[in-house]
């Protein structure tokens, strides 16, 4: 019998005791044996990993010595990584038994299939899709994220109306399966991000590689979105402002970015006038401060651009069909369009 892949479980943590038992011992009770579990303790302060070796035989903890976000914790855990795949894991889920098997049979079909994500839902209501990533990933080509079953702050109820699975644009860091050696090829997360946005930045690079993205609907993960940022947190406004446009700077071939980016602006400025009229100084506050980061860091964003492109094997027409054409906003804000099923979606 054929020996499944070794899958290197990377699990980035920053202080909380439960949520991280609560994973681990989910991760116990996995079909799937032949795995590495690899904890990034993110310089955490209480504690949480002392005795992980006592609860989790065999797992390993590279310790930062200070707190890398997402991204920088997903990369330190990658450079200690020997699997053929690479699951990039949060420490605020929960999952069954199967979950891992149905993913990585997903990608072993097809070499072309860089990354997977399952089926995110809610660990508090679980007939909800999950903020963070819900069915799959999608994009406008203006930058602004969406996914299967979840459109700015209106999530649906899972009544299996995604579960046809297939290409998406991105895989949610929630719970994300990842070639090792499309990594090795595309790069590795962007640790400028920090955090949020920073694992659709490295799906973009996925796309312009030649690669596929896919939502795999029968793997099923339950995440508690209530243990990190709101989505009304000032600092989460600030950094999906700021990462989304730095998105748009780094991907796009020269001749869009040069027609993107001022209608992006322009909508920026649109966010911060209506944030003002509603006295929403949260939203005000992180949406400024992005547009000064973009200002303060531009020639560094472009030197990164120039490192992305050269790695391209895709021009953004062929981007562009993976993506939904028109502007998310406008249909959400203007139309009322509240479901992705309700889009003219391919």
């Amino acid at each position: 019998m054929t020996e499944k892949p070794l899958v290197s479980v990377i699990i980035p943590h920053f202080n909380g005791r439960e949520i991280l038992r609560n994973c681990l011992e989910a991760l116990k009770k996995t079909e799937y044996q032949n795995k590495e579990v690899i904890i990034v303790n993110n310089a955490s302060t209480d504690g949480s990993v002392d005795d992980i070796h006592h609860f989790f035989p065999g797992a390993r903890v590279v310790n930062n010595e200070k707190n890398l976000g997402y991204a920088g914790g997903c990369n330190s855990g990658l450079a200690n990584a020997s699997g053929k795949y690479v699951l990039f894991l949060n420490n605020d889920t929960v999952f069954g038994r199967e979950w891992l098997s149905i993913l990585v049979e997903a990608c072993e079909k097809d070499e072309k299939i860089a990354a997977c994500q399952p089926k995110i839902l809610s660990q508090t209501d679980r007939e909800m899709f999950d903020y963070a990533g819900a069915a799959g990933g999608l994009i406008d080509v203006l930058g602004y994220p969406f996914a299967r079953g979840r459109l700015f702050f209106t999530l649906e109820k899972d009544e299996k109306q995604y579960d046809a699975g297939g290409n998406i644009f991105w895989a949610s860091g929630t719970a994300t399966l990842i070639r090792k050696s499309v990594l090795d090829e595309a790069g590795t997360f962007d640790e400028d991000f920090f955090a949020h946005m920073e694992e659709i930045d490295l799906n973009w690079r996925m796309h312009l590689a030649g690669y596929r993205v896919v939502a795999v609907p029968e793997a099923i993960v339950y995440h508690n979105a209530g243990s990190t940022l709101k989505p009304d947190s000032p600092e989460k406004i600030y950094l999906n402002h700021r990462n989304s446009l730095v998105m748009i700077l780094k991907n796009y071939e020269l001749k869009n970015m040069l027609w993107i980016i001022p209608v992006r602006v322009s909508l920026e400025f649109l966010t911060l006038v209506y944030a003002l009229l509603k006295l929403d100084f949260a939203r005000l506050k992180g949406g400024i401060l992005a547009l000064i980061y973009v200002f303060i860091n531009f020639f560094g964003i472009i030197k990164k651009r120039k490192q992305v492109h050269r790695l391209r094997k895709v021009p953004d027409s062929e981007i562009f069909k993976k993506m939904y054409r028109g502007s998310i906003a406008f249909e959400y804000f203007v139309r009322g369009i509240s479901k992705a099923k309700d889009l003219k979606l391919k």
